[in-house]
């Protein structure tokens, strides 16, 4: 029986929603940061993303690889002031070992609505330290702002240029803006 393209779809969704859960259930947490850290207005975080995608490597010499690399998966986040339970996060960067990782990342809910950050890293190699900061969003994500960090993990053998693994110790906070403090200028300077 062959099932129909829509029906495939949400039946992966579901696969991947179920590991991420199976993965956040099997770890420790990371702390978030001490409440008295904290504003009334920030929100902290902790969670999981479990991603498959791809690379591209290009070989500059001996013991020297540098390349892009593309990841999505479902991101599962916990914490009383979390943004929301589950995104769809994706990723695009670049990584060298001489300068480190430079990135971009949009995290989708169910309701459409993104989350945009950037990405700074020693690289993309397992147990590798990623910071990302919030740089905005779109709906009730406008005007985001915050911080994060996790590491990479990879799970199993790379195959090709195909990658496949999960964040450890993702932890942040995020201060939800208003959007009128975002909107475009309408004077000839930079937007």
């Amino acid at each position: 029986m062959r099932l129909p393209m829509e029906s495939l779809k949400r039946h992966s969704a579901k696969a991947i929603v179920l590991f991420s859960a199976l993965v956040v259930t099997g770890c420790g947490q990371p702390e978030p940061p001490p409440a008295s850290a904290l504003t009334d207005d920030m929100r902290a975080f902790t969670g999981n993303w479990t991603a498959t995608g791809t690379r591209q490597v290009l070989d500059l010499g001996p013991g020297r690889q540098t390349g892009t690399f593309q990841l999505s998966g479902a991101m599962m986040l916990s914490g009383k002031q979390r943004l929301n339970l589950a995104f769809r996060a994706e990723v695009i960067g670049f990584s060298d070992p001489m300068t480190g990782l430079v990135g971009r990342s949009v995290w989708t809910d169910d309701r459409g609505d993104k989350v945009f950050s950037e990405l700074r890293g020693e690289g993309v190699g397992p147990g590798k330290l990623i910071d990302g900061k919030f740089t905005g969003g779109t709906g009730r994500y406008s005007g985001l702002s915050g911080e994060y960090s996790f590491r990479w993990q990879r799970i199993g053998s790379i195959q090709g240029n195909e990658l496949t693994g999960r964040v450890v110790g993702l932890n942040g906070w995020a201060r939800l803006g208003s959007p009128e403090a975002v909107a475009p200028t309408t004077s000839g300077g930079q937007q």
